[in-house]
């Protein structure tokens, strides 16, 4: 039953469920037609993996999405257009998975994919930004399309947004189920928000996205049995992106435009750290590498499975600020605040910064430096002294470059900093 248009909220709870149950079921049989076309993911160098795994996970994400969808929002253009668009990038990405597209026709797709929803209405309107007011995109018109029409700032920036956030999430999309569980994560917290501001078809939307992420990552957990590939990745990040574009940023409060930054914090962080490092090293942005943060973890001797807990834990205690931002009462909207309130946000964002310090700093520099320390333990009295172990631990995180124990072969090998490979095997 719809209540002015719009669903219910039970509704979600019911969709996710759907497409839960959906994507459980009907993994083992994009395994079985991955397996036949052959949309298999072969170990390589900078893989995490030693087995070759299907990898059209995605398909089911996607039935469960669009039949849950189907059920459960309302039958709009904004609703037909968004479950669409996700057609639309889902297919290029089983041709991605099958054939190995390139970048640009990825791209393409991509772009393809964002704009059915933006010409369609699900695009970012006026907000307000501190210091600034109201701004309002839409009234800077850019040029006009062939059939499409006018196209001002508004759809602009929305599918850069939209495309921005798909790469972003195919890019953590490194490690068993560490996509899939981001997402679970992110997609719950963002439900959860859309219905506080009574986005229900925002938050029915989220709640199919987060039951056909968890769906398959009862598959897709470690060790998986099938990957989501760039069908399910893109996907994700695609579903992702509308909905925050329906729920949270649909609002004018300011606040409302950190929700979707801090709940997708992690996966930003990482994307932008690797970025950095390619655009420093003069390497394709497009180029796979290992620099990701689940990489790094890897490097220094987590298993998957501890690096998931690390990176799902991060995640939450982002989600966990962006609901405390939501629903703590620490102001009254008016420069007033509620002492004990405000220690509480206090206290929450101590907790980010803290967890966000212990693994940025902590996993990366500390157990590096230990790492050096064992190898020092083994080397004779005329060999590296502290300084040196100092000096090599400022280096090797400086250019990303690391000895460390190669999946495939499991012999100390060094990574090439501009590459992202292994280098020559060296004695363990």
């Amino acid at each position: 039953m719809l209540l002015d248009g719009r669903p219910e909220t039970i509704y979600a709870l019911y969709a996710f469920a759907v497409a839960l149950v959906l994507a459980w079921l009907l993994v083992p049989v994009t395994e079985r037609l991955a397996w036949k076309i052959g949309a298999i993911d072969r170990p390589r160098d900078r893989s995490l993996h030693v087995v070759p795994t299907p990898k059209l996970g995605g398909l089911a994400i996607l039935a469960g999405v669009l039949v849950a969808g189907a059920l459960f929002l309302p039958t709009v253009d904004q609703t037909r257009a968004v479950l669409a668009g996700a057609a639309v990038i889902a297919g290029f990405g089983i041709l991605d998975d099958v054939f190995e597209l390139g970048a640009a026709v990825k791209l393409l797709g991509q772009t393809i994919a964002a704009a059915i929803p933006v010409f369609n209405g699900v695009r970012l309107g006026a907000f307000t930004m501190p210091f600034a007011g109201s701004v309002d995109p839409s009234t800077v018109d850019l040029f006009t399309l062939p059939v499409i029409g006018d196209v001002d700032l508004g759809h602009l920036l929305t599918i850069v947004g939209i495309v921005a956030v798909a790469n972003v999430i195919n890019f953590i999309d490194g490690v068993d189920g560490l996509a899939a569980g981001v997402c679970v994560i992110s997609a719950v917290t963002l439900s959860i928000i859309a219905l506080s501001l009574d986005r229900t078809s925002a938050a029915v939307l989220a709640a199919c996205t987060a039951g056909g992420a968890l769906g398959f990552l009862r598959h897709g957990f470690p060790p998986a049995s099938s990957f989501m590939g760039d069908t399910g990745s893109n996907l994700l990040g695609y579903l992702l992106a509308t909905m925050a574009l329906q729920g949270a940023l649909k609002t004018n409060a300011v606040v409302a435009l950190f929700f979707p930054l801090l709940v997708l914090a992690v996966p930003i962080l990482d994307t932008g750290f690797v970025v950095a490092k390619r655009v420093k090293y003069r390497t394709p942005i497009y180029r796979a590498d290992r620099w990701h943060f689940h990489h790094r973890m890897a490097n220094i001797g987590f298993s998957q499975r501890k690096t998931l807990a690390y990176m799902y834990g991060w995640t939450a205690v982002m989600a966990g600020l962006a609901l405390a931002l939501r629903f703590v009462p620490y102001s009254d909207d008016h420069g007033n605040f509620d002492v004990l309130w405000t220690i509480v946000m206090i206290a929450a964002l101590a907790l980010v910064v803290a967890a966000s310090f212990y693994l940025v700093v902590t996993l990366e520099i500390l157990k590096l430096r230990r790492s050096w320390l064992r190898r020092l333990a083994g080397v004779p009295s005329g060999g590296l002294t502290p300084a040196e172990v100092d000096e090599g631990v400022a280096r090797e995180l400086e250019t990303g470059s690391f000895e460390v124990v190669n999946p495939q072969t499991g012999q100390f090998e060094a990574v090439d900093p501009e590459t992202g490979e292994f280098e020559a095997v060296k004695p363990g």
